[in-house]
């Protein structure tokens, strides 16, 4: 079942990676190094399906030989499935389009928090962190810290905790363009010719006894959402603003 959802979601969403967008990937040569269990990918999140989507496509694609480029998606004849990521509950019973992509491996799992992002319990609930531990023991695991598309929101201390209880490799991603390019399902166009990228960072030298919240801010800081980030991208923002003229004298 999950591999005929791979290739219907996989050839449905293919010409708007590659051809309506562009995808520049690197870093794959990371992927072929790791175990097959116990790998959890950090990434930062901006859109509901397109980023999680060409998550998987990539990993088809390095399963068959590719590097740093999808290719043909001859790779969905026999995709790479031995992969699971986190989702909200509440997102993935929104609609069929969002259950259809569930048996593609989803775990869902309940908000920390309501619509006004309030905090409202701490952590994962017991039974959720259980599944992510299950998939984490025979698989990889795609996380979002965030949870949420929001840039340089701050990050959830539950993947933290499940990095220290679990000592998975840790693999950070970067992903960029998505936003531009999609809606906010990422189902819908927004803009086309857009550069989207992907990079797989190395995986992280992670101590695990340390605090959660220290490694909290070194997963934070190694997908590039931190508040040093974010200081970065306003003052860059910023002198982009300052006519050429000013810049030289």
């Amino acid at each position: 079942m999950r591999k005929l959802v791979y290739a219907i979601v996989g050839m449905v969403s293919y010409p708007g990676l590659t051809i309506v967008n562009r995808l520049k990937i690197s870093g794959t040569e990371q992927l072929r190094k790791l175990p097959k269990k116990n790998v959890l990918f950090v990434s930062n999140h901006q859109t509901y399906f397109a980023d999680v989507i060409t998550f998987l496509h990539i990993f088809c694609a390095v399963k068959w030989g590719k590097r740093d480029r999808l290719g043909l998606p001859y790779y969905l004849l026999n995709p790479f499935t031995n992969v699971y990521y986190v989702a909200a509950e509440e997102t993935m019973r929104a609609s069929w389009v969002s259950r259809l992509f569930t048996m593609a491996g989803a775990l869902t799992v309940k908000r920390t928090w309501n619509s006004a992002s309030h905090e409202v319990r701490r952590g994962l609930d017991p039974s959720d962190t259980r599944k992510i531990f299950r998939a984490l023991d025979t698989s990889w695991v795609i996380t979002f810290p965030q949870g949420t598309t929001k840039a340089f929101a701050p990050g959830r201390k539950g993947t933290a905790h499940i990095i220290k209880q679990n000592r998975p490799i840790v693999v950070p991603v970067i992903i960029s363009g998505f936003w531009r390019a999609f809606d906010k399902k990422g189902l819908k166009f927004k803009k086309k010719g857009v550069e989207l990228s992907v990079v797989f960072k190395e995986p992280l030298v992670i101590d695990y006894d340390a605090p959660a919240e220290v490694i909290l801010d070194q997963v934070m800081d190694s997908i590039e959402q931190s508040k040093k980030f974010m200081m970065m991208g306003a003052h860059h923002r910023a002198a982009r603003r300052i006519p050429e003229r000013e810049r030289r004298e």
